[in-house]
């Protein structure tokens, strides 16, 4: 019995000396709440950058349209980089599927999520014109007049409405239609409750009304999602005058391939994190040099389509003197560099090595309500490093 109370308090004494003690597990949980909160408050000031609060919560697999993508591609290069800021009209392109879903032709666009400070510089409605059915025949060199109304009212006569866009159309044709549809969508940003949304009428060359069934549009309940009725807006936040204006004083729009740490890819994480000059134990001169963002690891994957991440690049080096013009000083820094070296005043410091030149990014993503959305982000990207 006495050997089994020594074996007890034995392990008792063991079981109290291996659990760790109350400073160590609230110095422990300390550290890892203040780094959350470090972490929480990076990632709401990124956020900050590409203007939102929060990100958008997405339920599931959604796909773009097509014509998004294509858009995104035309405007940016593979790491998501402005090709040229004078090809997009403004700055901001966003995508809407008709909410009413119906099999007539009305379509009505919920705008919740375009911000009241946005100008709408164009509005376009795509609608995918289907081929007539084989049963229905025509002259193939027959056109018919399509026209877009914006519905006044509720009434279903010709006084409640407005004729915005009118157009021949053949009728064998098959494909994509646009409609340039930009009052209305004015007005309706201006009064919410005036969108009662848009109704289609195709009408023969001599005015009298076709049967619908005989020119079909795809609509949003009995076709793909590829071939939806869609309304997109190009529309500008106010930073455009500014970055056509940044991109001006520039020698050109587009993104020179600089000799400095050149990325092909997404680099590897040891590529990401190398620091050249502690590699070599020597003191480089300033330069380009790697710095990836990778959205899949910050946790936005879900909701950007693209690009997946993109290369903004750092600047780091030294300013020594005398600088060559091969590191792109400003006269400033070149004084500057002069009155350090002949310690002509206490506390000049070397010219620092920053970003000379910086080149926009385009993200494409899924907003709160799941409209696709393309933006252009100024200043995102480090083009070319220099002394100043």
């Amino acid at each position: 019995m006495l050997m089994f109370l020594l074996s007890f308090a034995t392990l008792a004494c063991t079981v109290v000396a291996a659990r760790p003690s109350l400073s160590y597990l609230e110095n422990h949980f300390t550290a890892e709440e203040e780094t959350e909160e470090v972490r929480s408050a990076a990632i709401k000031r990124l956020l900050e950058v590409f203007g939102m609060e929060d990100p958008p919560a997405i339920h599931g697999h959604k796909q773009a349209p097509q014509y998004m993508l294509d858009l995104y591609n035309t405007v940016a290069d593979v790491d998501g980089v402005t090709k040229d800021p004078y090809l997009l009209e403004g700055n901001t392109v966003r995508s809407f599927f008709d909410k009413l879903r119906s099999e007539q032709v009305e379509f009505r666009f919920n705008l919740s999520t375009v911000a009241r400070t946005e100008k709408i510089l164009t509005a376009e409605l795509h609608l995918f014109k289907l081929r007539p059915q084989a049963s229905v025949t025509f002259n193939r060199h027959h056109f018919c007049q399509v026209s877009v109304y914006q519905l006044l009212d509720k009434s279903n006569n010709t006084q409640g409405r407005k004729l915005l866009s009118s157009r021949l159309i053949p009728v064998h044709s098959t494909g994509w239609e646009v409609f340039t549809i930009t009052q209305a969508v004015r007005s309706w940003m201006v009064d919410e409750s005036s969108n009662l949304g848009l109704q289609i009428v195709v009408q023969t060359l001599g005015g009298s009304q076709m049967d619908m069934k005989l020119i079909r549009f795809a609509s949003g309940r009995s076709h793909h999602q590829s071939k939806q009725p869609m309304l997109v807006l190009f529309t500008d936040d106010g930073r455009r005058s500014a970055a056509l204006e940044h991109a001006g004083s520039n020698d050109t729009p587009v993104p020179p391939s600089l000799p400095q740490a050149p990325m092909t890819g997404p680099p590897s994480r040891s590529a990401r994190s190398l620091d050249y000059s502690e590699e070599e134990g020597l003191s480089t001169s300033c330069q380009r040099q790697p710095l990836y963002v990778d959205f899949e690891e910050i946790g936005w994957s879900g909701w950007i389509v693209s690009p997946r991440g993109y290369n903004a690049y750092h600047c780091k080096g030294s300013c020594p003197f005398p600088l060559g013009q091969n590191m792109r000083p400003t006269n400033h820094a070149t004084v500057q560099s002069i009155i350090n070296a002949l310690k002509l005043m206490k506390g000049i410091d070397t010219p620092c090595c920053v970003p000379d030149k910086l080149f926009s990014i385009n993200l494409l993503y899924f907003d709160d309500e799941e409209n696709v959305v393309l933006k252009q982000y100024n200043d995102m990207v480090a083009g070319s490093c220099g002394c100043h």
